[in-house]
């Protein structure tokens, strides 16, 4: 389990998160608004720009249209995205209205979350973010002046206004869309053609569909996955055929394959396998002819004006083993037709054929970063289940059904017997890991099940109270698969690591790397161990870490450190937790207990020993159980969200609520800003009894004085 979701299980204290699940809306709000609170106090003792919706807008984007929804981590990719496509398409700017630097709050955003030690430490450094935002703000203007990047809402917010109507009044804002709906508003038709084309073709930023994180990996060092790679009979028959076929070429016949004498030279020079015996024509060598696709499709051969060249470009990757590795691995995507197409006769393509990318795709990243090898039938059910889903099949297993999936199934082995060849994955006999067995509930109740797609529940061996007895039959039947004796297990290897990880960053996916964080400052370190990773390889990467600083207690101090200078309470008291756990030997508990004398980190080390009942509230002090509740009024303050949040949260504590927040602020707790700020929340949240904070948004629609720049 990633470590941030074990602290929210075990309700070991809140957290500043940098990244919240894509459903958590509510959490997200909460922590936006904090963040925002901090970021404007912040900007104005920096005297620096900044306008709180903007900012709000731009960690929208972070958490909405992003396949990771890492807020501390902005690439240029994202800072362009931001400022070119999602402010354009989201934020409305009225006539007459002014206009926020759109580029000058996020350059003060960036530098904030640097600053208060919140960007992620394997992101990109400041400068190149910053680097990457004054290259955008000269597009800026005309991005926004753009109609055709509107977004649809926008087009007719704007056009509405743009004829007189008031668009604060709801019932002349809806006069306005019947009319419109009737065809008697006049409008710019053209325009809303290309907005509209962008939707359908999928280049509007609606929000992305959000990845699962990954658990951190551990990958040999280069040297010994090049000497894997140069291990590969894939890697040796791509290269041989690329020096065979030379700079000068070798005549291929005119629909483009090898001459029938070439290809019976290659088999015996590359050691296809392929019989030539009777054999007529290249066409009918299917190992060699994979062999000829695969190294076209990774461009180290081509075809061009009736001979086969290799490609000059590719020397220096034909000279390195790994990167002409990578380079096959790559190419893989590209073998659809050549590892599963028709062959000419009855043959068809099965459902795989049509889902080859995405499905090969998925299967890679499910098996990366798996503590267990994955049992065959537990990856081939989950990609049926995705057949379903594609292409909307009933929940029925009638004949015509299982032919269609044995069909896929025998495909996707094919494709498996070639990774298997390149390196890319293994294959061995053994008892699945009881991870894959199932699913057990016995206290879960009727509910959970009930609600569970009935596929799903299928393939997990979970079955409701009405479940279909022939339903329930096959997922008997699947978890007896696994169970009755050996089954396939699959993995990556080291190769297959590396190359699904670099897949997996190119687009943007959060895939740690244990040992990526041995030079990252200790505020970084702890940040990424709370959020991003597991137990085990918690403890690995904290060990590299204090290994790289030399004299153990100085890098201690260092954490320690860290971990009091942390502005935000919440985010301090998840890294003092992630330390504790992630010393060996009992030497966490030892620290928290040190610390107790600390007049800084007193009071999140008492809240964790008191949570991980290291420490019995009778072997407290009278002033540390003030300090403990002082940090328990702080930290309520942070995960409520903005000074709103706040005085709500409060004031829903009831009555006592003042006795404690007195309390509280007579204690030595060190931070003495907050705790004066938590002073006057509570004097306005308890100033009148029945008083209540109204929230009549969330935080994604603002109203009042940001309602001038976005309405969607």
């Amino acid at each position: 389990m990633v470590w941030h979701k074990a602290l929210r299980a075990s309700g070991a204290g809140g957290f500043m998160w940098m990244r919240f699940e894509a459903e958590a809306e509510e959490e997200f709000e909460a922590g936006c608004a904090l963040l925002v609170d901090r970021l404007v106090r912040w900007a104005g003792e920096q005297g620096l720009p900044v306008d709180a919706f903007l900012a709000e807008v731009a960690l929208e984007y972070r958490h909405r249209a992003t396949v990771d929804g890492r807020l501390g981590w902005w690439e240029p990719r994202h800072v362009e995205e931001l400022l070119l496509s999602w402010f354009p398409q989201q934020v409305t700017e009225l006539p007459g209205e002014e206009r926020g630097d759109a580029p000058g709050t996020l350059r003060t955003l960036l530098r904030y979350l640097h600053a208060a030690q919140l960007a992620d430490p394997r992101g990109p450094v400041l400068e190149d973010s910053l680097a990457a935002v004054d290259a955008a703000a000269e597009r800026y203007p005309a991005a926004m002046a753009d109609r055709t990047r509107w977004g649809l809402a926008k087009y007719w917010m704007t056009t509405a206004a743009e004829q007189g109507v008031d668009i604060r009044d709801g019932a002349a804002l809806q006069r306005f869309a019947d009319r419109a709906q009737r065809g008697e508003v006049a409008h710019d038709r053209q325009t809303l053609d290309a907005i509209m084309e962008q939707r359908l073709t999928g280049r509007a930023l609606s929000g992305a569909a959000r990845a699962e994180p990954q658990l951190p990996v551990t990958l040999p060092t280069d040297d010994e996955l090049r000497r894997r790679a140069e291990a590969s009979a894939i890697v040796s028959q791509v290269r041989g055929l690329a020096e065979w076929a030379g700079p000068g070429g070798r005549a291929v016949t005119g629909t483009g394959r090898l001459r029938m004498a070439d290809a019976r030279e290659l088999v015996d020079v590359l050691g296809t396998g392929d019989s030539t015996e009777g054999v007529r024509s290249a066409a009918d060598l299917p190992r060699l002819g994979l062999l000829v696709e695969w190294a076209k499709k990774a461009r180290l051969v081509r075809v061009t004006k009736g001979r086969l060249y290799a490609v000059a470009r590719a020397r220096p990757v034909l000279a390195d083993p790994l990167q002409l590795w990578l380079r096959a691995f790559d190419a893989c995507f590209e073998l659809r037709q050549a590892l599963i197409g028709p062959r000419g006769g009855r043959h068809v393509e099965s459902m795989l054929f049509d889902a080859y990318e995405d499905v090969l795709e998925d299967v890679l990243n499910t098996l990366y970063s798996l503590p267990y090898p994955m049992p065959w039938p537990r990856l081939r059910d989950s990609v049926r289940l995705a057949y379903r889903a594609r292409f909307q099949l009933d929940e029925g297993s009638d004949l015509r059904h299982r032919m269609w999936f044995e069909h896929a199934d025998r495909d996707l082995r094919t494709v498996l017997d070639v990774l298997d060849d390149l390196g890319a994955i293994e294959r061995d006999q053994g008892m699945a890991d009881p991870v894959f067995l199932g699913v057990d509930l016995p206290d879960a109740g009727p509910e959970l099940p009930a609600d569970m797609p009935p596929e799903l529940a299928e393939l997990l061996g979970v079955a409701g109270a009405a479940a279909d007895p022939a339903a329930q039959e096959r997922a008997d039947a699947r978890r007896a698969e696994l169970t009755v004796g050996p089954v396939e297990l699959i993995r990556l290897t080291g190769l297959g690591t590396r190359a699904v990880r670099q897949r997996l960053l190119a687009v943007g996916r959060d895939a740690p790397l244990v040992g990526e964080l041995a030079q990252a400052p200790a505020a970084g370190l702890l940040g990424a161990l709370a959020e991003d990773y597991d137990l085990d390889t918690a403890r690995v990467e904290l060990a590299d870490w204090l290994s790289a600083r030399g004299e153990r207690e100085a890098a201690l101090r260092q954490l320690t450190d860290a971990v009091g200078n942390m502005a935000f309470r919440t985010r301090a008291q998840a890294m003092l937790d992630v330390l504790q756990v992630a010393l060996p030997d009992g030497e966490g508990e030892r620290l928290l207990h040190r610390l107790r004398g600390d007049s800084r980190l007193a009071p999140p080390a008492l809240n964790t020993l008191a949570q991980r009942e290291l420490l019995s509230p009778e072997d407290m002090t009278d002033a540390e159980h003030l300090l403990v509740l002082a940090e328990s009024l702080l930290q309520l303050v942070e995960l409520a969200g903005g000074r709103d949040g706040a005085e709500e949260a409060l004031r829903a504590q009831g009555p006592e609520v003042r006795e404690a927040v007195a309390a509280a602020l007579a204690s030595a707790h060190p931070d003495r800003a907050g705790l004066d700020e938590l002073r006057q929340l509570a004097a306005r949240a308890l100033r009148s009894p029945t008083a209540r904070t109204v929230r009549s948004r969330k935080r994604g629609r603002p109203t009042g004085k940001n309602t001038r720049k976005r309405r969607r």
